[in-house]
């Protein structure tokens, strides 16, 4: 079965901790998927940047998505490391992931993360690489 955006729209809104997060895909299908939420108080850490356990649950999630894309609407995230570049301040975190190469089970994936300003100016603030893995059926 093919992973629509509909489909995958629904997919994230099956999933508590993103309603909870109020994460959005903004973009999905050929390969890549972008995600995106918006920063509030109850995100940050106490020196006020945008917590790295949400930027690491924006990167696991746009890479899966991506990977999806590739793979089917049935796959799991195999494992995936994260490189955070600079501290996240902003009003909006998007998470923009492509696959780098799919074969049989398996979607090799990256993740550029980055917060918008209010001008909607975006600043890179970490890159994420990922592998996801088909489920068997």
């Amino acid at each position: 079965m093919e992973l629509t955006f509909e489909l995958a729209e629904k997919v994230l809104a099956a999933q508590p901790f993103s309603v909870l997060l109020g994460a959005r895909l903004t973009a999905f299908g050929a390969g890549g998927a972008t995600l995106e939420l918006d920063l509030r108080d109850d995100l940050l850490q106490q020196n006020g940047f945008l917590h790295g356990g949400v930027l690491s649950y924006a990167a696991d999630n746009a890479i899966t998505f991506a990977g999806g894309s590739a793979l089917g609407p049935a796959v799991l995230t195999g494992g995936f490391t994260i490189s955070y570049l600079r501290p996240a301040v902003g009003s909006v975190l998007r998470a923009e992931a492509k696959v780098a190469h799919a074969g049989g089970r398996q979607a090799t994936c990256t993740c550029e993360l980055s917060v918008l300003d209010e001008a909607g100016v975006a600043t890179q603030c970490a890159i994420a690489q990922g592998t996801v893995i088909a489920q068997r059926r």
